[in-house]
């Protein structure tokens, strides 16, 4: 079977934006294996698993991409929802060349953009993923939160039928709405997290919670629809809007790593809270969340 060819809006580089997606080499949802310069993860395409594996041309300028599909339900049919899932996953279709003429001369934000040109701004396949993996890094290490997203995962994920390499697909909230509180607990959640996630998979299998229909909806609507959720405060929403929504720019200003970051950038002491970051930041607008991948990966990119 033939690879999908992909050609991205260029500057683009798989190397970095596979970084920003997966944030920790122990990550064991999204894969690296630096030999080949190949990202691999499985998806779900119509409730049906299938791996992928997403390489990039040398030359990063060109940009072009391949796209090999395998497992039982692999097929030449199912390539426009891949083609769709990969789009979304790296964020290919976005053109950052305003960002790049914003972050051009200034003394502050140039040197960490032009460091990670090619960067794009990841998106999870489904805004639930992106609230279970806010939810588990909620007031903990993102080392530590990663942790908890594997064993999650291993439990509740679906494997690949004929692809026993191939990592589980991420559990969605049909895996999850019918699971124990205390069950899910065992993997490293709080008892209060784990009620999030399996209260919020129950709302959107029931119906009751349409987290893709957020797309459509302002960012006041939709981060009072999302904190009306039990346990998800400003950050955990605002995290959602960035990785699950794809608003980029939306920066997540009660994040510790980004509250740091920044403090280094601007040679401050003291410690920042949401309102100073927004200070900060607002210069950049409209462009926060773009600034929040690059402060991330600036700190964990050699």
């Amino acid at each position: 079977m033939s690879p999908l060819e992909i050609e991205p809006v260029t500057p683009f580089r798989l190397d970095y934006t596979s970084w920003t997606v997966r944030r920790r080499a122990h990550n064991a949802t999204d894969l690296w294996d630096p030999g080949s310069g190949t990202h691999r993860r499985s998806i779900s395409i119509n409730g049906k698993p299938v791996a992928v594996a997403v390489t990039q041309n040398v030359d990063t300028d060109r940009a072009s991409i391949s796209v090999e599909t395998s497992g039982e339900f692999a097929g030449p049919e199912m390539d426009g929802d891949v083609d769709r899932a990969v789009k979304r996953l790296f964020g290919l279709e976005r053109d950052l060349s305003g960002f790049y003429e914003m972050a051009a001369g200034d003394p502050v934000l140039e040197p960490v953009v032009a460091r990670l040109r090619g960067a794009k701004p990841p998106r999870f396949p489904s805004a639930f993923e992106a609230l279970v993996n806010a939810v588990a890094c909620q007031q903990i290490s993102v080392d530590a939160g990663m942790h908890v997203l594997n064993r999650l995962s291993a439990k509740y994920g679906t494997p690949v039928p004929g692809d026993e390499q191939a990592p589980f697909v991420f559990p969605g909230p049909e895996d999850l709405a019918g699971a124990e509180i205390e069950e899910v607990k065992q993997v490293g959640f709080s008892f209060n997290k784990a009620r999030t996630v399996v209260e919020a998979a129950q709302k959107i299998v029931t119906g009751d919670l349409e987290l893709e229909e957020l797309e459509s909806a302002g960012d006041e609507e939709a981060l009072k629809e999302l904190t009306a959720l039990y346990g998800v405060g400003r950050w955990t929403a605002e995290y959602v809007l960035l990785r699950g929504l794809g608003r980029i720019h939306v920066l997540p200003g009660d994040d510790v790593g980004a509250q740091n970051k920044l403090r280094v950038l601007f040679g401050i002491t003291s410690k920042l809270d949401y309102e100073s970051v927004g200070e900060l930041t607002s210069r950049w607008s409209p462009y926060g969340g773009l600034i929040y991948f690059h402060l991330i990966l600036d700190s964990i990119v050699d």
